[in-house]
């Protein structure tokens, strides 16, 4: 399947475009998935074209009753963490945790620096993961995490994890804006 490139989307009208098994259909049965996929449309439903991406994750968490909602960010997004836990500590318990938690010398774990001759922290998705999973979140926003770093703190959060901004430092954390940009987009196709 490459649904991407597909011209027709008859799914959309009901249509089965391709015979699948179904067995991943089971798993929406399993009480949690059904309470997250149940919410997601009651919000997609009641909020379609009128609430923001922040007020959906609000009305989201609200409805589906979490109270104590974690926010990982990168220490370059420190004021829009900022913002976005004095918003969202208005209606929940809030636990935040910065990039360079513990403060591990890049040296240390022989990783590239972006200052060669410099003490530089490394980023620790996986201690980010580890300590909001120890203060029990019932749900993890990523704030401008890099990639690949977004991806180990996804895969070691125990609660569910959204992302509220994907980090792309040229793009002012916008990064569909290369595929709206003609100049972006003819660069990026001639490879």
């Amino acid at each position: 399947m490459n649904c991407a490139v597909c011209g027709k989307k008859s799914c959309d009208d009901g249509d089965m475009c391709k015979e699948i098994e179904m067995d991943y259909m089971a798993k929406y049965d399993d009480p949690e998935n059904r309470s997250i996929f149940e919410t997601a449309s009651k919000v997609e439903s009641e909020g379609y074209m009128k609430l923001t991406r922040l007020q959906e994750i609000i009305k989201f968490s609200q409805d589906i009753g979490y109270k104590h909602i974690g926010i990982a960010f990168c220490i370059g997004l420190e004021d829009e963490a900022k913002i976005l836990y004095k918003i969202l500590k208005q209606h929940f318990r809030m636990s935040s945790i910065c990039c360079k938690v513990c403060s591990v010398n890049k040296d240390d774990m022989g990783i590239v620096k972006i200052i060669e001759d410099s003490y530089e922290a490394m980023c620790n998705p996986i201690a980010q993961a580890e300590i909001l999973n120890k203060r029990k979140t019932d749900m993890n926003i990523i704030c401008g995490l890099c990639i690949g770093h977004d991806i180990l703190f996804t895969k070691h959060s125990v609660p569910p994890v959204t992302t509220f901004i994907v980090k792309d430092r040229i793009l002012g954390h916008n990064p569909a804006a290369s595929l709206y940009s003609n100049y972006t987009r003819k660069i990026l196709m001639q490879k």
